[in-house]
C-alpha cells in the first residue's frame, strides 16, 4: 500500500489516494496572492501532534522548508486563499489524514 497526496490549490480540495484509488477528498485553505502555496512534488518529513498556536492540532512538515499541512485555530479560513504557503485543513481532517499516512508520504501540489 503506497499512500499519496494530490492537492489542487484553485479547487481548495486535498486528495489522498492509496495505490491509485481515491480514498478521501478534503477541503483546505492554501496560501494567499502575496504568499502562494508553492507548487511541485514534495514529501511528508515529520509530524508534530501539538505544534500550538495557528498550527491547531497536527503539523506535518513537507520536504518544502517551512511549508506543511496543518490544521488551523481559524475553521472558517477553510476553502479560502489566506495562508503564508501552507496547506490549512480542519483539525479533525488533518487528524485523520496524520493517522493514514506515514513520513515519506508523496503530496503533488498544482494550481
Amino acid at each position: 500500500m503506497t499512500y499519496s497526496i494530490d492537492v489542487s490549490v484553485k479547487k481548495h480540495k486535498l486528495t489522498l489516494y492509496n495505490d491509485h484509488h481515491l480514498i478521501k477528498q478534503y477541503p483546505i485553505a492554501v496560501g494567499k496572492m502575496l504568499t502562494p502555496t508553492p507548487t511541485g512534488v514534495y514529501k511528508i518529513i515529520n509530524k508534530d501532534p501539538h505544534p500550538g498556536g495557528p498550527f491547531g492540532v497536527m503539523w506535518m512538515g513537507l520536504s518544502k522548508k517551512h511549508y506543511g499541512i496543518h490544521g488551523t485555530n481559524n475553521p472558517s479560513s477553510i476553502g479560502k486563499d489566506v495562508s503564508h504557503g501552507c496547506i490549512r485543513m480542519y483539525n479533525r481532517d488533518v487528524l485523520e489524514l496524520s493517522k493514514m499516512v506515514p513520513i515519506g508520504t508523496r503530496v503533488t501540489i498544482h494550481d
